[in-house]
């Protein structure tokens, strides 16, 4: 059985893990939200000390020249692409983000060559402020699922899918799947961002994260029939509770904005997510940096997915909110000791040497 670190990857929020040929591609915000890099490893537990490849940095001005979030790896007819958001401007008065949703392409063999090519922004009818754009090839189809807010809904982001005429044009007009409307969806913010898509045996699942990035981020569900018309609403259930949230017993605070993956052998769903391990954020929790991120096993039941709860961490993780070097620093993947931290209470574990 394999025990997985916690954290794999310090200061990565909405991480991204592609598993390739044996191989997992990991991609997330970088905490000063500037560029886009990639590292690879054999084993998710290698991923922390994996070099960090940048291949792609923010404009000087104009489109995605600001804040450059949650950028996601994915393989395509033999080309890779990503898709991530990048703004503009600042926020907007009302406290909105100005991002739009851009496509990078590289057709070499290695993601992590200095090959890849701009192809603009996903257009879509709305102009508005959009991100966290996810995609699947789904019986030879391929869908684009993202967030976005519309003037005449109430709130930051509701979920939308469409169809693609190609990896970075949509090909039919998008259909909203989700908006914030329990409780839990609409606690600081009215959120629902962060799609990511789960297959198993005759069912489609996307989850989805809502509410604001501190402690009520969690994790919501949506479950589609194999088969059935994803672009029709009626064909999505969703669940009214959340499926994956804060655990103060393991000191986890906020988890969400996840991915999937499987275990080395094949034989498990991983889930990648961002956390943090304490509850006093000083300022925007956009702008504290510790948001690591980590991964659980998927179990499955009759009723479908069982996220768990977040695991306590099990190594080291800073206690300040100065931004690490990449491969997170001298005590990076030493193991952590108990403190009032792992009760949430203050600070950070402590690293044992």
């Amino acid at each position: 059985m394999v025990v997985y670190n916690n954290p794999i990857v310090l200061q990565r929020a909405d991480p991204w893990v592609l598993k390739v040929d044996g191989e997992y591609y990991f991609t997330a915000s970088d905490p000063e939200y500037n560029c886009i890099a990639i590292r690879h490893a054999s084993s998710i537990n290698d991923l922390q000390k994996a070099p960090e490849t940048v291949v792609w940095r923010k404009h000087e001005s104009g489109p995605a020249s600001i804040y450059i979030w949650a950028p996601e790896l994915h393989r395509i007819n033999g080309a890779w692409y990503i898709y991530f958001a990048g703004a503009a401007t600042d926020f907007e008065a009302s406290g909105l983000p100005t991002h739009r949703m851009f496509v990078l392409e590289n057709t070499d063999g290695d993601p992590t060559s200095d090959n890849w090519v701009e192809k603009g922004q996903i257009v879509t009818p709305i102009d508005s402020f959009a991100l966290d754009a996810t995609t699947e090839v789904i019986d030879g189809v391929q869908y684009l699922v993202w967030a976005q807010k519309d003037p005449a809904i109430e709130g930051n982001s509701n979920l939308y899918i469409a169809k693609m005429a190609n990896p970075w044009t949509l090909g039919s007009e998008p259909v909203m799947l989700t908006k914030p409307e329990y409780d839990w969806e609409c606690i600081d913010f009215l959120v629902n961002e962060g799609p990511a898509f789960l297959f198993h045996e005759n069912k489609i699942y996307i989850t989805y994260s809502a509410s604001g990035t501190g402690v009520p981020y969690a994790v919501g569900l949506l479950t589609a029939e194999r088969g059935s018309d994803l672009l029709d609403k009626a064909s999505w259930t969703k669940s009214p509770v959340p499926v994956f949230k804060t655990c103060a017993e393991n000191g986890q605070y906020g988890p969400g904005h996840n991915s999937f993956t499987k275990s080395e052998d094949g034989t498990e769903d991983l889930m990648i997510y961002h956390c943090r391990n304490y509850t006093e954020i000083k300022g925007d929790p956009l702008f504290d940096p510790n948001r690591h991120a980590r991964v659980g096993v998927v179990k499955w039941t009759a009723d479908g997915p069982d996220f768990g709860v977040p695991e306590p961490d099990n190594l080291w993780t800073p206690a300040t909110t100065d931004v690490l070097p990449a491969d997170g620093g001298p005590l990076a993947g030493t193991p952590c000791v108990l403190s009032a931290a792992s009760t949430g209470l203050h600070g950070s574990s402590i690293g044992v040497s």
